[in-house]
């Protein structure tokens, strides 16, 4: 593990327990040594614009880890336009009896996420190598999440076939969509809107909850 965030570990750990979010040695292990890996590997394969180990901690971590929540109602979820597995490694790690499918068209991420998933040893993590249109499933998810990935209009749209019955889409935000909610389909409905502060962050986020009207 990187050394500077092996000396944060007990802030990160301290930040978790202020979200109300229960996290186990070994998670809180496994989430810093996927963060660790994320940073060494981003000098090959340029995973994130990020480079400072702190810095990452509070925007790509604990930004993940404050999604877990919001899915607690869901048994499976896709992680679309996943990049370096953010939030979809978090949450796996979190969320051990859910199941995570981490899509994306990008193959040196995706070879990177496979080589996490290995070593993590997640067991509920399939990694995809594909353009969202492409992907197939014969069950759908229950959630559709993403991460800066897309309009909600695209998103929906783009992954209309996978999501299952009754299932919902979650998209996080910086700042509140109005305009992209009012250019939604007749089709779909905002089921909930949830604002959420992350520790350290001078920003908010929002979980903006759709589904297809029945």
């Amino acid at each position: 593990m990187n050394q500077v965030l092996k000396q944060l570990q007990p802030e990160f750990n301290k930040e978790c327990e202020k979200l109300g979010i229960s996290v186990s040695d070994k998670q809180s292990e496994q989430l810093l040594n996927y963060l660790s890996s994320l940073l060494k590997w981003n000098k090959a394969f340029n995973l994130t614009a990020i480079r400072d180990p702190k810095e990452a901690l509070y925007l790509h971590l604990l930004d993940s880890v404050v999604v877990s929540p919001a899915i607690k109602q869901f048994d499976s979820c896709l992680d679309v336009g996943t990049g370096g597995g953010l939030p979809g490694i978090p949450l796996a790690i979190l969320n051990p009896n859910k199941e995570f499918t981490l899509l994306d068209t990008n193959s040196k991420k995706t070879r990177f996420l496979k080589q996490v998933v290995y070593e993590l040893g997640l067991k509920n993590v399939t990694v995809v190598n594909k353009r969202v249109q492409d992907f197939q499933s014969d069950s759908g998810y229950a959630c559709i999440l993403s991460r800066a990935f897309a309009s909600l209009k695209d998103m929906t749209d783009w992954t209309w076939h996978l999501l299952a019955k009754g299932g919902q889409w979650l998209a996080m935000k910086g700042v509140y969509p109005q305009q992209e909610i009012e250019e939604l389909a007749e089709t779909l409905e905002l089921v909930e809107s949830k604002q959420v502060k992350v520790p350290n962050l001078d920003a908010t986020r929002y979980f903006i909850y759709l589904q297809k009207i029945s």
